[in-house]
């Protein structure tokens, strides 16, 4: 009786089951998760489709966690593929990146019962966050600067806060002159589930796509920004020349003039595309705009990614409480008959 349940157990047949074999760290990559990244994100999100196959090739580059079982890599041998990559001369940032592409696909071991449970992998701390904020000011001298259709899509990213791929992607079919005062765009694709959207225009980006729009003979679908491309729209890579080559002829304008005037020049500080989004959240947040709104026109996933641009200023906050506390003092003077003493 003893040795039959002995074997019930060794068969699991009572609720205990074998441990399955953890595959190695790099066939997993290889043969579940990059297949998996490709056929997800190529098409619809190539920036992340890259992205994955970036991180893929930067953790499967350190043998140590390329040869590693599946089950053996945890925060220690993360902790030693980051020191090697700072160790290449490599920023905190792109060492953090390939680190969340590391914790992703543990997470997805777990989730498709590869892994029994995904452990944690801290970042390093120091990453430099593209949280440059354009002001008005550098905005003009900017927008003077710079030629098109660099020149439209800032203005557009300035005005709307779309991610750049977001921007880039936008088609005819999916803008609307009717709807709003201005019109609306839709978001079709974007990083995340929360990224598809709708987002009114600005009178300035109604002028600015309006005017593109009737230039192309009016068209009632293709691209926005159309260009000669592999994905047929304009890309990071199409507009890279131009944008550095923007600040480049700003600062020459700006040492003419003080030249002339015998004033000092005030340079532009260079800063990605990328900072006119951020630039908009953040004005966004300081207008009073609530973190709930905030996140549902930028597209995020998580409020406290919103929660970032929104400071309450000491008058919200005392406004607040006081209706509330009105409110609650109303209830509280009829309860006991009067004011507290």
């Amino acid at each position: 009786m003893e040795a039959a349940h002995r074997a019930s157990l060794a068969k699991g047949e009572v609720g205990i089951r074998d441990k399955r074999l953890s595959p190695k760290f790099s066939d997993f990559c290889l043969q579940r998760l990059e297949p998996w990244a490709k056929s997800s994100f190529e098409q619809s999100t190539p920036n992340n489709w890259l992205w994955y196959r970036a991180g893929i090739r930067a953790v499967l580059g350190y043998k140590p966690l390329a040869n590693a079982k599946l089950d053996a890599v945890g925060n220690e041998l993360a902790a030693e593929f980051a020191a090697h990559r700072l160790a290449e001369g490599l920023q905190v940032s792109t060492a953090n990146s390939a680190l969340r592409v590391l914790r992703r696909a543990l997470r997805l071991a777990e989730q498709w019962g590869v892994l029994e449970a995904a452990p944690a992998i801290s970042l390093l701390p120091g990453e430099r966050h593209r949280e440059r904020v354009v002001t008005l000011d550098e905005e003009a001298k900017y927008l003077d600067a710079a030629p098109e259709p660099v020149k439209s899509i800032a203005a557009v990213l300035a005005d709307t806060g779309l991610r750049p791929d977001e921007c880039y992607r936008l088609r005819w079919e999916n803008i609307t002159w009717a709807n709003g005062t201005n019109g609306t765009l839709l978001v079709t694709h974007g990083k995340t589930g929360a990224a598809r959207r709708g987002l009114y225009l600005t009178p300035r980006v109604r002028f600015i796509l309006e005017t593109r729009w009737e230039f192309a003979g009016k068209p009632t679908e293709g691209w926005v920004w159309p260009a000669p491309t592999r994905c047929d729209h304009v890309n990071h890579a199409s507009l890279k020349k131009q944008h550095i080559r923007t600040f480049k002829t700003a600062n020459a304008q700006a040492t003419k003039m003080a030249a002339s005037t015998g004033a000092k020049a005030v340079l532009l500080t260079p800063w990605v595309l990328y900072s006119f989004r951020h630039t908009f959240l953040t004005r966004l947040g300081e207008s009073g705009c609530d973190a709930w709104t905030l996140a549902r026109i930028a597209g995020h996933s998580s409020i406290a990614i919103s929660s970032r641009y929104v400071h309450p200023s000491e008058d919200a906050i005392q406004n607040a409480m006081s209706r509330l506390g009105g409110h609650k003092i109303g209830h509280t003077q009829m309860r006991w008959g009067g004011p507290l003493r």
